[in-house]
């Protein structure tokens, strides 16, 4: 076990104001991340600490990431859409998500009822890494400016909660980021509202609760 991750559950994640708070959003789901992580252990994965959550590897390469959401907790496959998934067991990040897919949770029972079957995909997930399988990714609809791209691949994290986001916040906040003409200052909005992002709030619902 990584110490990092030790720390991660007992004192929280640490990227946003809630942030090693007893309201922070890992505390909501105890029992069921430390499940999880037993789980993705007992499949021989190596555990590491990226981007500020768990992140499980297989010989140096990203295999998954048990995350927790305001609304849910999960795990990320990074290549989920190369999975069979004949239980149809994953879901889409997002609309938009071409790769990673999720298992989501809101009980510990609903973990403890698959278990065999989140074991197989992690399994199926590792053939799928030492077969060198790549998804071909299509060009993005959305006209996301390059800054929160580079974001999105130096922070999955970031990238999982921006996809959980309604496709309205979601056009927001590109559109939020894409107006300034200078890189400086369109680095500074995504670094400014990644704590909103992370915590599954709205460019607008920043707005409105102001005024109320």
């Amino acid at each position: 076990m990584n110490k990092s991750v030790d720390d991660y559950f007992l004192e929280g994640c640490g990227r946003c104001p809630l942030g090693g708070t007893p309201e922070c959003k890992v505390h909501t789901w105890n029992s069921e991340l430390e499940l999880l992580r037993k789980i993705v252990l007992d499949c021989g994965l190596t555990e590491e600490f990226k981007w500020g959550a768990p992140c499980y590897t297989f010989q140096n390469k990203n295999i998954l990431m048990v995350s927790a959401l305001k609304e849910y907790c999960c795990i990320g496959f990074f290549k989920g859409s190369l999975l069979g998934d004949d239980k149809s067991l994953l879901v889409k990040q997002g609309v938009n998500s071409q790769a990673v897919r999720l298992f989501k949770f809101k009980t510990f029972e609903e973990i403890v009822e698959i278990e065999a079957d989140i074991k197989a995909y992690i399994f199926e997930a590792v053939e799928v890494e030492k077969a060198g399988l790549e998804v071909v990714f299509n060009k993005n609809p959305e006209p996301i400016p390059l800054e929160l791209e580079s974001k999105f691949e130096e922070d999955p994290v970031l990238k999982a909660a921006f996809e959980a986001l309604t496709p309205g916040r979601q056009r927001g906040y590109i559109i939020h980021f894409s107006q300034p003409k200078q890189e400086k200052t369109r680095v500074s909005r995504i670094e400014k509202c990644t704590p909103m992002i992370l915590s599954g709030i709205g460019l607008n619902d920043k707005y409105k609760s102001m005024k109320k």
